[in-house]
């Protein structure tokens, strides 16, 4: 991969997990520790990321840019949103987990009626409370700065309490093998118990997390009851969907 990709890509990487460590993006793009060091401290004078001690995170700026939802793949991502919205019916219950992904679902949903909804997303929570007749309820714990997201011990066990219609999760990576991956561990802890306490799970995911990697198992395709994407999956990965009968729609 030349550099000038790979600075992209490390960009896009952070804006989707906020911190990667050097030993993460060295295992990432299988490249020595001395060329990801190069490449952040470039990134860094150029402002576009901060770096810390043993990694890098996004920019003040680019962090912004996240929050007006400039992010990859930001049209894909709303096209999969209509799509995820159109099989949710009005009245349901559901979970809406962190991520941009997810945020464009809440925005799908506005159209919808009496929706109950528990959310671990402050984003989400703030756009679905435009309406009168959802109800709105917010996970406690821990809330990140950098996306709104809320993780941790007491996160996962508000999570629990409920059992609800649908979850709506996004997910870092999908492998070769069909393992769902993510960056970090507290935010796995908390989307591992929307899958388990939802009747059906919808998984987001765009073309771009197709064979990417993470560090962190949340868990496998199997779990899945329908994958909405907007390009058809790798051929290795379908044949996995059809033999655990996982849906896929693509937008």
């Amino acid at each position: 991969m030349k550099q000038a990709q790979r600075h992209q890509e490390t960009i896009e990487l952070l804006s989707q997990c906020g911190f990667a460590s050097t030993e993460e993006l060295v295992t990432h793009f299988d490249v020595s520790p001395q060329t990801i060091r190069r490449d952040l401290n470039e990134l860094a004078q150029q402002n576009k990321i901060q770096r810390h001690h043993g990694g890098a995170s996004l920019s003040s700026s680019n962090v912004s840019l996240y929050a007006t939802h400039q992010v990859p793949q930001w049209e894909e991502k709303e096209r999969i949103a209509r799509l995820v919205a159109a099989r949710i019916p009005d009245g349901a219950s559901l979970f809406i987990d962190i991520g941009s992904s997810c945020e464009a679902v809440a925005r799908a949903l506005l159209d919808h009626r009496d929706l109950r909804i528990v959310t671990n997303n402050l984003n989400v929570a703030s756009i679905l409370t435009a309406r009168d007749d959802f109800t709105v309820i917010i996970a406690g714990g821990e809330i990140r700065s950098r996306d709104g997201g809320i993780v941790g011990e007491s996160t996962r066990d508000f999570i629990a309490q409920f059992r609800m219609d649908f979850g709506v999760v996004s997910i870092a990576a999908i492998d070769a093998l069909g393992d769902l991956l993510n960056h970090h561990y507290p935010e796995v802890r908390v989307t591992k118990a929307i899958m388990e306490h939802s009747r059906t799970l919808f998984m987001l995911a765009d073309h771009a997390k197709f064979g990417r990697h993470a560090m962190v198992s949340l868990g496998s395709i199997s779990q899945v009851d329908v994958l909405f994407t907007d390009a058809e999956p790798p051929q290795t990965l379908c044949q996995l969907m059809q033999h655990h009968k996982v849906a896929w729609r693509v937008c």
